[in-house]
């Protein structure tokens, strides 16, 4: 006989502050121009983006990333005119691992569907990898 026990209490906490991380990091961060010192705390330093173009896959890490942010914020300093909203599908979590699927919009619109993957350190849940959709 198979049993399952699920402890609420604490996929409640850990699905919380999985969304508290994207959104303050990945949205707000990175996508509405915000704080660096949030995103370099919701990101891991060895966080990768994977893109898959032409059958072929590279890899942008985070510093890179940063890099592009820090470029539009000089350009945007409030940021884009037309904000990014995040849409969480789920969260996957299975002890100090975690794969949330989020959609974003701009104005309503579908603009990605996101898988990004998280690991618990000591300091709290952190994005390590992405892989997307765009629509």
């Amino acid at each position: 006989m198979l049993c399952i026990i699920r402890l609420p209490a604490q996929e409640s906490s850990d699905d919380a502050q999985i969304r508290k991380v994207i959104e303050s990091a990945y949205i707000d961060g990175i996508h509405n121009l915000g704080n660096i010192e949030e995103i370099n705390r919701g990101f891991h330093p060895g966080f990768d983006l994977l893109i898959l173009r032409n059958n072929s896959l590279s890899k942008l890490p985070i510093y890179t990333w940063l890099e592009s942010v820090a470029h539009r914020k000089a350009e945007q300093p409030a940021g884009p005119e037309h904000k990014i909203s995040v849409k969480f599908l789920f969260n996957d979590i299975t002890g100090n691992a975690a794969i949330s699927k989020i959609e974003l919009y701009r104005e309503d619109k579908l603009l990605f569907t996101d898988y990004l993957s998280l690991y618990k350190f000591d300091e709290g849940w952190r994005i390590v990898s992405k892989i997307y959709q765009q629509h």
